[in-house]
């Protein structure tokens, strides 16, 4: 039976805001193996569609958004040739539901296919490694101009003009077939001058790394010298070195030495290890080590060079995995480093400041009870109780002998520490210390199950406070490693993980995930904590990212970046990265230049109730529901279809307002506001 006009708009909203396969301006392609993961119409149009047995084999669906059509594509070398050639398709009109074929098998210059990933879901076989292929093809600038390269010959003449092949999905490339000689790399235009901080020295700083008028700063590679003069500012000792800017500096020893993107730009093996060697000679304390990794495509080669690229500067650049950096540096250091960003680790010279470093990662957040209740001797000892109050919030224990400065006075006033305490019991809420003593042993059980993915410390290494800690909250170190063992090994059972999502009081639930700010995070239970901290604490946490997405049909974390969450009432998605936990491979996709990108909705669903603005998005959204905006999510969850949602409930949205549009028909507001009326009165 044909589509009526109405029917095929549908169709064509349902392409444009598919999450599976390559959207094109003017159709949606998709393999066959994710046609099932298409939304239901979509799958009832297709199976319309199979009015000939020829289609049988098909690779590629492709359902045409400007005219009712549907085609079948074959590329029989799909999964072995990394951009193959169509061989044959089948058009079927879906208006008369007759097929029209087209052979290419004999022709020299049949289309190709680019970007096979965007094809298929994510959990196919290969996707991984087109992935990756598309990501080098892209660092290369083979992909730029994609319209001069969609036929075979026009692809050959790309990959001819850059002297690049392929190695099944690998790329290869002599520089020279026949030359020898080696290449001269202008190392130091890989400088980059700054304005503001580094981000390795800037997490650094932020980690409380640096203690003022005592750490000193040695920049090993310091290119222009920017961080050198920040840091200096801040009133430290700073100093650095740089073969071509500052060849003169002496090289000498600081409490915490910078290797910033240095090591990924020298294209000599022997050399680069030498590098990472000096700079760790020099350091007396922490070492920071960064490098650009693989997933961040900003840079763009010409020439494949060693175990990197040539940059159209002439610069080299190794573009790293990330997980591939840790145990570069860990191989050549002898050390356990830690990932604090995506390309960014610190290495600390002692082990008692790295695990101190650690666990202080884990540190909740935690207020001092309020005062309930007044009696003459609290009032009386108020200001010498108050730092006893300040240590139990912040470490959820008494103190023991030596760790508060007052500890004397309180003695003298009180006889003991605890009976000083029950002072302050005494007007506050107990099960107010009670829950702060849970969340640092929650904060402890995250820290010790985490350290397993390394070498975790034995309790010597600890400093004496955790040590405290562990003690007074567990019992002992052994008691508390067995708690956090078992909280690990409960993260196979991804039916719990599924059933802590669905029943979580905070966070977005979906079919598959669940999704929260960042803020939120902590009010989460303990093993979800852990599920995301597997992911942020070995690979490390894509820095400004503000939500995150907990998979649990699968062992996944997303960190998505939503730059103008609080401003923009229905912000759109900029960055998402994927870390699949099984291999820890990481996915990132860039949506700027997208014209169709994810919206957000319902924002105060991922927000604690504490939240700022968690009043004015819960309104926003209360009106839009009343409204019928937020109806049919499966129409509105991208840019485009929200805008027509909007366009077609003559409403628009200013700041956190909600109103209609000026412009818009005044009888088709009227009834629009009916229905709004008679929406309410049924509620």
């Amino acid at each position: 039976m044909p589509l009526n006009d109405e029917q095929f708009r549908a169709i064509a909203l349902s392409c444009q805001n598919s999450s599976i396969g390559k959207r094109l301006p003017n159709a949606l392609y998709v393999h066959i193996s994710a046609l099932t993961s298409l939304d239901a119409p979509l799958q009832d149009y297709e199976r319309q569609a199979r009015v000939t047995d020829k289609i049988e084999g098909a690779t590629l669906i492709k359902f045409s958004t400007d005219k009712p059509k549907i085609s079948y594509l074959f590329y029989p070398d799909f999964d072995r040739d990394p951009h193959p050639a169509l061989q044959f398709s089948v058009v079927v009109d879906m208006e008369t539901l007759r097929a029209s074929y087209w052979d290419y098998a004999a022709s020299d210059n049949p289309p190709i296919l680019h970007r096979k990933e965007t094809f298929v879901a994510s959990d196919y076989p290969l996707y991984q490694e087109f992935t990756q292929l598309t990501d080098w093809e892209e660092k290369l600038g083979l992909l730029d101009n994609s319209r001069f390269v969609g036929t075979r010959l026009e692809w050959q003449q790309r990959l001819d003009n850059y002297r690049i092949a392929f190695d099944g999905h690998r790329l290869i490339c002599p520089i020279d077939g026949t030359s020898t000689q080696p290449v001269s790399i202008d190392r130091h235009k890989a400088a980059i001058p700054r304005k503001s901080l580094s981000r390795p020295v800037r997490l650094a700083l932020e980690a409380g790394l640096f203690v003022p008028e005592v750490t000193t700063f040695f920049d090993y590679g310091c290119g222009y010298g920017g961080d050198i003069d920040r840091i200096a500012e801040g009133g430290y000792s700073s100093s650095g070195w740089d073969p071509y800017y500052r060849p003169d500096t002496p090289r000498t020893p600081a409490d915490i030495v910078n290797l910033g993107y240095v090591i990924n730009v020298i294209e000599d093996l022997a050399e680069r290890r030498q590098a990472l060697l000096q700079a760790w000679e020099l350091t007396r304390q922490v070492l920071i080590v960064a490098a650009q990794v693989s997933i961040d495509d900003r840079d763009r080669g010409i020439v494949a060079y060693g175990d990197g690229i040539i940059t159209s500067r002439n610069t080299f650049q190794k573009y790293y995995e990330q997980e591939e950096l840790k145990t570069y540096i860990d191989q050549v250091l002898n050390v356990d480093s830690i990932p604090v960003g995506l390309g960014i680790y610190f290495v600390f010279r002692d082990e008692t400041q790295a695990e101190t470093f650690r666990v202080s990662r884990f540190r909740s957040r935690t207020t001092t009870p309020k005062i309930q209740t007044t009696i003459k001797r609290f009032e009386d000892y108020e200001s010498l109780l108050t730092p006893l109050m300040e240590f139990v919030t912040q470490r959820g224990r008494l103190p023991t002998k030596g760790e508060l400065e007052n500890e004397s006075e309180l003695r003298v006033e009180f006889g003991t520490i605890r009976r000083a305490f029950q002072v302050i019991s005494q007007v506050t809420d107990k099960e107010e210390w009670d829950a702060i003593a849970q969340k640092r042993r929650q904060d402890l059980l995250l820290y010790l199950a985490l350290s397993r993915f390394g070498n975790r410390p034995k309790s010597r290494q600890l400093s004496s406070t955790v040590r405290e800690d562990i003690k007074a909250l567990f019992g002992g170190y052994k008691q508390a490693c067995i708690l956090a063992d078992a909280m690990l090994l409960s993260l196979r059972d991804l039916d719990k993980i599924a059933a802590l999502c669905q029943n979580s009081p905070v966070g977005k639930k979906f079919r598959h995930s669940l999704l929260i700010h960042i803020s939120a995070l902590e009010t989460l239970k303990p093993l979800l904590r852990l599920y995301e901290g597997c992911a942020s604490r070995t690979v490390g946490r894509l820095e400004e990212a503000n939500l995150i997405q907990f998979f649990f049909n699968k062992p996944k974390i997303s960190y998505l970046v939503y730059p103008d969450f609080d401003i923009n009432p229905h912000p759109t998605l900029q960055v998402s990265m994927d870390i699949y936990l099984g291999n820890l491979t990481v996915r990132y996709r860039d949506f700027n230049n997208e014209t169709n990108p994810p919206i957000l909705h319902e924002k105060e669903a991922l927000v604690p109730t504490d939240y700022p603005l968690y009043e004015k998005f819960a309104k926003l959204t209360r009106k839009e529901k009343d409204w019928g905006l937020l109806d049919d999510f499966s129409t509105i969850n991208r840019l485009q279809g929200w805008l027509k949602c909007l366009e077609d409930r003559c409403a628009v949205i200013k700041g956190y307002q909600l109103q209609w549009n000026k412009d818009a028909d005044p009888y088709k507001v009227k009834l629009l506001r009916s229905q709004i009326n008679a929406r309410k009165q049924n509620q």
